[in-house]
């Protein structure tokens, strides 16, 4: 077992991403998510009390900066055959072979990815402690518009911070890397509210709400309310606002794609798919006319993954092939804000 089949097995589009990036940064890339996932798993354990779930997550950097082999020995024991997932499970019991390939990396690799890890647990810190347990039944919300954008900078646009800086790292951009890193920030975001927006029938249903309350009373709502589907169209207009918010900052994209060398083939075919995969996803969000259904779940086909990815030639080929494609997909969105 090695960290590219653990890849594999847990996310099969971040594997595809991660297999198009060259060597260099493959491995780091591979590990930071997976030791990224594998928190999530802890945070999410039925296995555990919340209390117990926020003592690892609490320590769980320094466990991967400076691992003392009795505490991943015990947290293993603690977790393992809390999934169902038999891929998941092999994840969970191989948490030593992502230490040693943690330790593996370069110096700034190590940095770079304790950095992420300790931002994404404090966004599971807010989870287990802003929110009731899964088996409480009742749903609490995010109190403001600025706690939701919080939770998306730690969740999703620190993991992009990390990207742009492997890239950065290797490859010479076209931008200030501090600039070049708030684009990735900004992508990063909008891959996070596109995840929450379509999760959330199953966020609901374990009491975590993350709109706001501010926004949610502004519509008549309370957090508990969303789990009636027949409520939905009160929420259309939260779901519409945070869509385009998703928009604005996926548009990061097209200066994002300029920075980086058309020689640059690897990283920018793992740039690109991920991204045109949130536009899509993004739109089928916006297609739903009720979101807060659980049995209408929010997927791309597979045929659309494989359909991006034999077009790669062409759509990363130059910039202008890239923006078109991206803008196309972004152009399907009501123009004015008002459709939004």
């Amino acid at each position: 077992m090695d960290t590219q089949t653990l890849l594999k097995q847990t996310s099969r589009s971040l594997y595809l991403s991660a297999r198009a990036l060259p060597h260099p940064v493959r491995d780091a890339f591979s590990t930071a998510y997976l030791l990224c996932r594998y928190a999530d798993s802890i945070a999410d354990t039925a296995l555990l009390p919340p209390e117990r779930r926020l003592y690892w997550i609490t320590r769980y950097p320094d466990m991967i900066a400076h691992p003392d082999g009795a505490q991943p020995e015990q947290l293993v024991r603690e977790i393992s055959g809390s999934s169902a997932n038999p891929y998941e499970e092999k994840l969970l019991q191989n948490f030593p072979l992502c230490l040693e390939a943690f330790q593996r990396l370069n110096a700034a690799q190590q940095a770079a990815t304790l950095e992420v890890a300790r931002r994404v647990c404090e966004g599971m810190q807010i989870d287990l402690t802003t929110f009731p347990a899964e088996n409480a039944g009742t749903v609490k919300a995010l109190a403001t518009e600025k706690d939701l954008e919080n939770y998306c900078h730690l969740m999703g646009g620190a993991p992009g911070i990390f990207w742009s800086r492997l890239i950065a790292s290797t490859v010479k951009i076209g931008l200030p890397e501090q600039d070049f890193c708030q684009l990735g920030r900004n992508i990063g975001d909008a891959l996070q509210i596109v995840n929450i927006l379509r999760d959330l029938p199953r966020d609901l249903r374990i009491g975590r709400c993350y709109f706001p309350i501010t926004e949610l009373s502004a519509a008549g709502l309370a957090p508990a309310e969303l789990l009636n589907e027949e409520n939905a169209p009160r929420f259309e207009p939260i779901k519409r606002k945070w869509i385009l918010w998703a928009i604005e900052k996926l548009a990061a994209a097209h200066t994002y794609m300029q920075t980086l060398p058309l020689t640059q083939v690897r990283h920018r075919a793992a740039v690109a798919w991920p991204v045109l995969w949130t536009a899509d996803t993004l739109y089928k969000v916006f297609l739903e006319n009720n979101l807060l259904d659980p049995a209408h779940k929010v997927k791309i086909s597979r045929q659309i993954i494989y359909a991006t990815m034999l077009f790669t030639p062409l759509i990363i080929g130059t910039n202008a092939g890239f923006s078109a494609c991206l803008q196309r997909k972004l152009n399907k969105f009501p123009s004015d804000k008002k459709g939004l």
